[in-house]
């Protein structure tokens, strides 16, 4: 192989070969080259290096180990869209609402735990591990009403997105709507035979995930009769990062997407990412820390942006509100009280939400019949009915 670019170097365990754990540490550096037992001078790879057991190529005329999954998961990506970036939808938008040096959430947020679960199904739609059944008929049922089917159920690597995924392939003999599956995973059913679907400690385990990510770091705080385990923010950059990607796409003035709106890390559907996170984080009522160094009015031009990206992409297809869709009343009661607060914005903002769904629509691998992002349409429709936006 000419080109060693994406490949990763890994240490082949001992029960590969003969050879112990201390041995392969100090025969082999991390980088997979050797090296001597007391320098760093190297030497020629020895024949049936453990190193080697996986895979081999050239790199400065040496030998290197990979792994051929690697080069697996390369072309994955590249047929899924891209490659997906380090945080997921659900851990950007519960670091929106974590408050940087108390590490917990307010306590008077009823909407991020079902909004999470609806972040579930949105990311893996994104990754291409659901979609809606293919079934003409399914043009008659609300979007929500859809039913939902696994595409692919091999592992993300994301515990919670597995663990999903998971239940969701041990219920394709049922298949079950958008807002079932939302309201299973959130536990909200009187259906004691599937109880089992909640997913509990969503927020606990973000947060724990977060902390292996090195983005939080874990302490105790004293509430007055008990101690709870604290989350604050341990990677600033990484916060402030996701907060002036919302911020510019919610500010923006014009019909191009700013390239300071969309993550730099990964590369799979930047602009849908973009899109599902404000809707998520203003669906979850986790945007009034992002608007804190906004102005009155500028708050309120975002929160009405907000609103608008949420209309046009909770309807199939993506932009359709403004072409015989409807929106619900109070959405419309929203949009004009922010119109009175803000004067003429509001057709500026028409003008970027649409170059916004310009955007997304050539992310589509389907085009119009994307059936993953109808999916991810049917959960922002469902979000949208929260009743904080009521």
């Amino acid at each position: 192989m000419s080109s060693t670019a994406g490949l990763s170097r890994r240490r082949v365990p001992a029960s590969a070969s003969s050879t112990g754990d201390d041995d392969v540490d100090n025969a082999w550096g991390l980088n997979g080259t050797a090296s001597s037992n007391g320098g760093s001078a190297s030497r020629p790879d020895p024949p049936h290096s453990p190193a080697l057991h996986a895979g081999s190529a050239f790199e400065g005329g040496r030998k290197i180990a990979y792994d051929p999954r690697d080069l697996e998961r390369e072309d994955e990506d590249a047929r899924m869209g891209g490659k997906p970036p380090r945080l997921t939808i659900m851990e950007e938008v519960l670091l929106l609402g974590l408050k940087d040096k108390q590490g917990y959430l307010s306590f008077w947020n009823d909407n991020i735990s079902y909004a999470l679960r609806g972040c579930i199904l949105i990311e893996l739609a994104l990754r291409r591990r659901i979609a809606l059944v293919k079934d003409p008929n399914r043009r008659h049922l609300p979007l929500p009403e859809r039913l939902v089917e696994v595409l692919d159920d091999r592992q993300t690597g994301e515990t919670i997105l597995d663990e999903t995924l998971r239940m969701m392939k041990g219920q394709e003999h049922e298949k079950m709507a958008i807002n079932s599956w939302i309201d299973l995973l959130s536990g909200e059913t009187w259906n004691v035979m599937k109880i089992g679907f909640q997913l509990k400690q969503v927020r606990e385990r973000l947060a724990k995930g977060l902390v292996d990510k090195g983005v939080l770091r874990t302490e105790k705080r004293n509430f007055l009769l008990f101690d709870m385990a604290t989350h604050p923010v341990a990677d600033v950059r990484t916060k402030e990062s996701i907060v002036g990607r919302v911020v510019s796409l919610l500010t923006s003035t014009t019909a191009a997407v700013p390239p300071a709106a969309l993550n730099k890390e990964g590369t799979q559907c930047r602009v849908m990412r973009a899109v599902c996170l404000v809707s998520a984080a203003y669906a979850a009522s986790v945007l009034d820390n992002a608007f804190g160094r906004l102005t009155y009015e500028e708050r309120e031009a975002a929160f009405q942006r907000c609103d608008e990206i949420l209309a046009e992409f909770s309807t199939w297809p993506f932009g359709s509100t403004g072409s015989g869709g409807t929106r619900s009343a109070a959405a419309s009661r929203r949009r004009e009280a922010s119109r009175i607060g803000i004067g003429s914005a509001g057709v500026s903002s028409r003008e970027v939400v649409l170059g916004l769904v310009q955007e997304v629509k050539k992310e589509m691998l389907g085009g119009e019949e994307d059936l993953c992002f109808e999916l991810i349409a049917g959960v922002l429709e469902v979000l949208s009915k929260l009743d904080s936006l009521l």
